[in-house]
């Protein structure tokens, strides 16, 4: 990367995804500061970045010779106005707390000049509410990384009413730069756009299930089997301008009035997180699930996600 435009990123929260997000600047040439209170989630972190990129380096997606040079252009930091000192942008990662969220965002905008760039990596959050406690509220912006975030390519990058479009477009660029694909959220509303999309269909899943229409391992086969595989070169609207909008308009006529359409959580996922099914982590949730069972799952993912990355035929 050109070292006139390799600007300095602060990450605020060193977590799974904090030090993605830090992998991510830093394995495209930029100087990363990552923070987090705690001493040990810092002394994890360039062990999982040097793992991360291995991986890719082993599936071609990443130079080999880069790898520590990547890992170099981390370094760690308690506090957080150390982190934060000449940064050009700083992304919060801390716990979905609002007040915590707030108070980071206070501190930040009192140690910062008015020309870094604040995001937050809240999923579903108001990023106006977040940043309700600063003064300079044109600088805050939402930019939600997906997990693993060094290998989905997608953030959405969030407006409020009172972001300066000149921030969003400098964070669409450096997000492009750093190989992401950034889209424009243009209201500040719960789930922004993907989680939306997403939950509709959680929601859908669990009804149909709930309701005894198909058990967990069937709901799940009809996604992997049916619509999921076209969904990456076929998402809903391309589909209904393919179909024709006149008989996507009939389907929904006849179909809507039918599907899940409560504005609460399902009874059944209420039951099951009230007797501690909580899927992976207790071995039990909508199936039964072993810790290789689980641990495979996750293996799965990361597989197919490199798969994917590798294949210049998807275009991503």
């Amino acid at each position: 990367m050109d070292s006139e435009r390799a600007e300095r990123v602060a990450v605020i929260g060193g977590g799974m995804m904090g030090t993605g997000i830090a992998q991510v600047f830093s394995a495209a040439g930029h100087r990363v500061a990552l923070q987090d209170l705690y001493a040990e989630a810092l002394e994890r972190a360039p062990g999982a970045i040097r793992g991360n990129l291995s991986l890719l380096a082993e599936r071609g997606l990443f130079s080999a010779d880069a790898v520590e040079a990547a890992v170099g252009r981390v370094r760690t930091a308690t506090d957080l106005a150390d982190a934060a000192d000449g940064a050009d942008f700083v992304v919060e990662c801390v716990f979905e707390d609002l007040a915590l969220k707030q108070d980071v965002f206070e501190q930040l905008d009192g140690v910062c000049p008015p020309e870094t760039v604040l995001c937050t990596n809240t999923s579903v959050m108001s990023i106006a509410e977040i940043g309700a406690h600063t003064r300079h509220k044109e600088r805050v912006v939402g930019t939600h990384f997906w997990n693993p975030p060094y290998l989905i390519p997608l953030v959405e990058v969030v407006r409020t009413e009172d972001v300066d479009d000149a921030v969003v477009e400098r964070t669409m660029d450096l997000l492009r730069r750093a190989g992401k694909h950034p889209i424009d959220c243009k209201k500040d509303v719960p789930g922004f756009v993907a989680n939306r999309l997403q939950h509709a269909l959680w929601r859908e899943a669990i009804s149909i299930v709930e309701h005894g229409i198909a058990d967990a391992a069937t709901v799940d086969e009809s996604i992997r089997f049916g619509p999921g595989l076209r969904l990456p070169v076929l998402a809903p609207m391309e589909n209904a301008d393919m179909v024709g909008l006149d008989l996507t308009l009939a389907i929904h006529d006849y179909i809507l009035p039918h599907l899940e359409a409560s504005g609460e959580a399902s009874p059944l996922l209420k039951r099951k997180v009230a007797a501690g099914d909580l899927g992976f982590k207790s071995g039990r949730g909508f199936q039964e699930w072993s810790e290789g069972a689980a641990d495979a799952s996750r293996r799965r993912l990361v597989d197919y996600l490199v798969h994917v990355l590798g294949d210049p035929a998807r275009g991503l």
